[in-house]
């Protein structure tokens, strides 16, 4: 049985009265691709942002390799002991922040690119290899840490190669082609050496043809990688292509679960999400 890698337990994110992710509980185990789906304002994105500890849930519990990374039942809320390691507790509170969790092993992308545009495209992933450094953002820059600074620069040049843009490494990053931006962005979460990568619709903006290569590109890294994947995504073709399982919100509220064939012909999904136009 594959390990389970992320665990999302009865997840409420509550902003003042509106109720953006109502009670989702989700899991993805190792080496799956995993799809979270939904209509625009359905909570994905807020789900994700929970997850890479963005945001302190109102109440529920995420956790990565049987370890809590986000926990918060000011409910009071029953909870199983998970996993026998860590015990019941009422109104306890574990909140890791962003870069904490981005060392435990999980990178993500965003549906807005956020690139340093005007830095190279070698720049903006040797940037993202310094999460990894022992040295600091400082001591790499002013080269006090030689030897790391070399195998980091070594690294980079081959992650880039990897992804193929090793032959735009001196380009500056917004002047790349929409689709090798987003392939850019994905190098530069995979450079943080990540064993769960979250996509947040790394589609958005593609054409047809930019979608398809993405979709082989998932795949490749999927592999190269060792990855496991969670992705956001509206581009259905897309999904149904390289999900083993879906699970689908609609106004924050999880409403179905299942491999691609099943979401496809479940009533509830195709009332809330695939029967509505994509631009929606």
């Amino acid at each position: 049985m594959a390990e389970n890698v992320l665990h999302v337990e009865h997840v409420t994110m509550q902003f003042g009265g509106v109720v953006a992710v109502n009670d989702l509980s989700l899991d993805v185990n190792e080496g799956e691709i995993v799809a979270l789906i939904g209509p625009n304002g359905a909570g994905k994105t807020t789900a994700f942002n929970v997850i890479t500890g963005v945001y302190a849930p109102t109440n529920g519990l995420v956790s990565f390799r049987g370890k809590p990374m986000v926990e918060n039942y000011p409910r009071g809320k029953m909870k199983k002991q998970y996993l026998g390691e860590y015990p019941v507790k009422y109104n306890q509170v574990i909140s890791k922040t962003p870069d904490q969790i981005t060392g435990l092993g999980i990178a993500r992308t965003f549906q807005n690119i956020r690139l340093f545009k005007n830095l190279t495209v070698f720049d903006n992933v040797l940037i993202a290899r310094h999460a990894r450094s022992k040295a600091n953002v400082f001591s790499a820059a002013f080269r006090l840490n030689h030897r790391e600074e070399q195998e980091n620069r070594k690294k980079t040049m081959e992650l880039l190669k990897m992804v193929g843009l090793d032959k735009e490494k001196d380009e500056i990053s917004s002047s790349l082609p929409y689709g090798k931006q987003r392939r850019l962005e994905i190098a530069r979460a995979l450079a943080t050496e990540p064993s769960l990568l979250l996509l947040d619709e790394p589609a958005a903006g593609m054409n047809p043809q930019e979608t398809d290569e993405l979709s082989a590109f998932i795949r490749q890294i999927k592999k190269d990688f060792n990855l496991t994947v969670f992705v956001i995504e509206h581009h259905m073709d897309l999904i149904m292509e390289i999900s083993d399982r879906i699970y689908v919100l609609d106004f924050g509220k999880l409403i179905a679960q299942g491999t691609p064939e099943e979401i496809q012909n479940d009533p509830n999904v195709i009332s809330a999400y695939l029967g509505v136009q994509e631009d929606e």
